[in-house]
């Protein structure tokens, strides 16, 4: 089984939804903050990233120069309320597919490889992304959000969840593939092949027009920075983009026969 992530995994290249609706919440209640202060924590569940940003070190700066006083759980309710009808209509609006979604997926089941897909997005907005891949052609064979488990990433449960519900075992039969550090975390904690994806990455932060724009030199620098970031935090494999997932995944086959040769 192959676990994927939504945005910036297999739609939103750049996971530039829920980033830009982080940004305008906050900006709602007079605090200006920065893309990369908002993708900073992406990838938990919304409500744990706001408090994440406003526990930073420069959001909460800005937050008591902004309120008069320093930030309180009331704050985080507030905020994501705020954030929840842009996180819907920001999943709807960024939802294209990234390029070789299908065709990737398509190669997956002609092996017999399961397909599910895991987020950090609460359930109105998994639903919306959900419906959004679905009218373009992408249906995995198993959904589920950080609201129907205990605790989202970088807790297992989600990937756990997936593989109970696709009947998928040992953690060794299955990969995971994310576009954020608690994608590459929740991968480790359940004992799966951790894999970051780069190209169209949170990490990597660029709109599909904007990567495309970026000159050989900018784009191997870029790709470079972000692969040292998945290294740190212990990725089993890195890939640029879904077009490398299926040799990937041979290599992986290999190197399980190689261990298993007396």
């Amino acid at each position: 089984m192959v676990v994927f992530d939504w945005a910036g995994t297999t739609v939103d290249f750049g996971s530039v939804a829920p980033a830009g609706a982080f940004v305008e919440a906050f900006a709602r209640k007079g605090v200006t903050v920065t893309s990369d202060e908002a993708r900073a924590p992406m990838g938990v569940h919304k409500k744990a990233h706001i408090e994440a940003m406003l526990k930073s070190e420069s959001v909460g700066a800005k937050w008591r120069e902004a309120a008069g006083r320093d930030w309180t759980r009331d704050d985080i309710d507030a905020l994501y309320q705020l954030v929840t009808p842009m996180q819907v209509e920001a999943a709807r609006k960024h939802g294209r597919l990234v390029p070789g979604v299908r065709e990737c997926v398509a190669a997956l089941r002609a092996r017999g490889i399961k397909v599910a897909a895991t987020t950090g997005y609460f359930a109105a907005a998994a639903a919306a992304v959900y419906e959004v891949a679905a009218a373009q052609g992408y249906v995995p064979d198993f959904t589920i959000c950080a609201d129907e488990v205990p605790a989202g990433r970088p807790a297992p449960w989600m990937i756990f969840r997936a593989m109970e519900r696709l009947c998928v075992y040992p953690p060794a039969a299955v990969v995971k593939v994310g576009d954020t550090i608690v994608d590459i975390e929740d991968g480790r904690n359940a004992g799966v092949w951790s894999v970051g994806v780069i190209d169209s990455s949170n990490e990597m932060g660029l709109s599909e027009e904007e990567f495309n724009a970026l000159s050989a030199e900018e784009r191997d620098s870029r790709r470079a920075a972000v692969h040292e970031r998945y290294e740190a935090a212990r990725a089993n494999d890195i890939i640029n983009n879904l077009n490398e997932l299926l040799p990937l995944i041979d290599d992986i086959n290999e190197r399980l026969r190689a261990c298993s040769r007396p």
